[in-house]
């Protein structure tokens, strides 16, 4: 990096710690000292430990439940203004509530955007984050937002399983454009699971769309919750025939029974990024692969102001 460049520093929450020094270390450079005292009731302060004044901060945590995570965040966003940072840039690997992008019924909350809101009247200058569940999020901000994909790192891992007659599937409707770009780069047909609801984390009925007989089948998602769908996808697509299923998605949440979905399922395997935390020994069918180079060279780049868009596979 030029001498102008070098004047920025990496801090973490206290979640995202592991991929924080992941980054640091693909990007050769330290992990900056931060203090994050708990008190009784459950709240909590944060303050740095060393200078950051003039200075580019770049702050990593996800902002997955609980809502401690996110309020982390809030937390090091301010003091860091307050400390007299240049520039703040929040690096977000899951952007939380990203579900809520929307009223899709009468009187609810758009939760991603009051979670846009608070994160730039903290003071944000930048946001960097990846795969958000609905792309029209990035316009609830009126800050830069560097949107990262996945496929960076999903695409090459799908060539390296050689896997033949592949096929690349979407687990409902709204996920047919990412799956579509997915099959459009490799090259190879797509099939969609069209699904109902019966209410929030309940998968309803089920059909597939497309013939996935003799075929690998590569299912593609931005997040596993419970993993209901992927695992309902995965069963129904054996009883059609599939020679095998995998899942690849790009925040593994695994939250309540997901772990037991997963292990009793038709799935090979499930492999997500290490945007939250996820402790492989729980499940022995996960793999998880590390977006830390792809979100060093991000920062890099947004440092010595060149072009994000040259990573994007898709």
């Amino acid at each position: 990096m030029s001498e102008a460049a070098t004047l920025f520093k990496v801090f973490s929450g206290t979640k995202s710690r592991d991929l924080a020094e992941k980054i640091c270390t693909s990007l050769n450079w330290p992990l900056g000292r931060m203090n994050i005292e708990h008190f009784s009731d459950g709240e909590f302060a944060v303050s740095y430990e060393e200078s950051i004044r003039g200075q580019y901060i770049y702050l990593v945590q996800s902002t997955f439940p609980d809502s401690d995570n996110l309020m982390e965040l809030l937390l090091m966003i301010d003091a860091a203004k307050r400390a007299s940072a240049y520039k703040v840039i929040a690096v977000i690997p899951y952007f939380g509530w990203a579900r809520q992008d929307r009223k899709d019924k009468p009187r609810v909350s758009i939760g991603a955007k009051l979670v846009a809101d608070m994160l730039t009247v903290a003071g944000v200058d930048r946001v960097i984050t990846m795969d958000l569940h609905a792309d029209q999020i990035q316009g609830f901000f009126n800050i830069p937002v560097d949107h990262l994909y996945a496929s960076t790192i999903f695409i090459p891992y799908i060539k390296s399983l050689e896997l033949d007659n592949l096929v690349i599937a979407s687990p409902d409707v709204g996920g047919s454009k990412r799956a579509g770009s997915y099959a459009k780069h490799l090259e190879v047909p797509m099939v969609l699971c069209h699904k109902t609801r019966e209410k929030a984390n309940v998968v309803g009925h089920m059909t597939i769309i497309g013939d996935v007989e003799d075929k690998n089948v590569v299912i593609v998602d931005d997040m596993a919750d419970t993993a209901g769908t992927l695992c309902k996808a995965a069963n129904l697509m054996i009883e059609k025939g599939a020679k095998s299923v995998r899942a690849l998605v790009t925040h593994g949440m695994m939250s309540g029974p997901a772990i037991k979905n997963v292990m009793n399922s038709a799935l090979t395997e499930i492999a997500f990024t290490d945007s939250i935390p996820f402790d492989c020994s729980r499940c022995s069918k996960v793999k998880v692969l590390s977006v830390a180079d792809m979100f060093a060279d991000t920062i890099h780049r947004v440092q010595e102001h060149k072009s994000i868009s040259e990573q994007y596979l898709l």
